[in-house]
């Protein structure tokens, strides 16, 4: 049996964060949740460079990403996701407050595979996370990984 993927959770607002791992917890997965608080971590954690050059291959089963991030900006992770052949299988949420008409279509132009605004109401938002974590963790088929990842990408 294969190991369960990780999600990861690219966010820099601690209670959002909070509010996410409890909704994901809610949810019943078993899936290990990384949390990188930036955009240039999280780029460490897919290419697995830094202190993330000794993690196993394996890609996360979601990356939940927020667009305004320190260092590296949501639309430039997913651009590098999406662009590069070893990464682009990866299902990447955009979870954003972000209303703006431009994010989205920035964001669907770039393959983000769902755009979702953060609810407002703690309720809400426990809710969209916890299905969210079902969806693309358990009920998600993935296509099979046809990237080549050097040990040290």
């Amino acid at each position: 049996m294969a190991s369960l993927k990780p999600i990861l959770l690219v966010e820099d607002n601690p209670n959002d964060i909070e509010l996410t791992l409890a909704a994901l917890e809610a949810g019943q997965l078993a899936n290990e949740i990384v949390i990188c608080r930036d955009g240039a971590e999280a780029l460490d954690f897919i290419y697995r460079r830094g202190p993330h050059e000794g993690r196993a291959v394996q890609d996360p089963a979601v990356i939940l990403l927020d667009l305004k991030l320190p260092k590296v900006d949501g639309l430039e992770v997913l651009a590098a996701v999406k662009g590069d052949p070893r990464s682009r299988g990866i299902p990447v949420v955009m979870l954003t407050s972000s209303r703006e008409e431009t994010d989205v279509v920035r964001s669907y132009d770039l393959g983000v595979n769902a755009f979702v605004v953060k609810p407002v109401g703690f309720e809400e938002f426990f809710a969209a996370i916890k299905e969210l974590g079902v969806f693309w963790a358990v009920l998600n088929e993935p296509p099979p990984h046809r990237g080549s990842w050097p040990s040290n990408a």
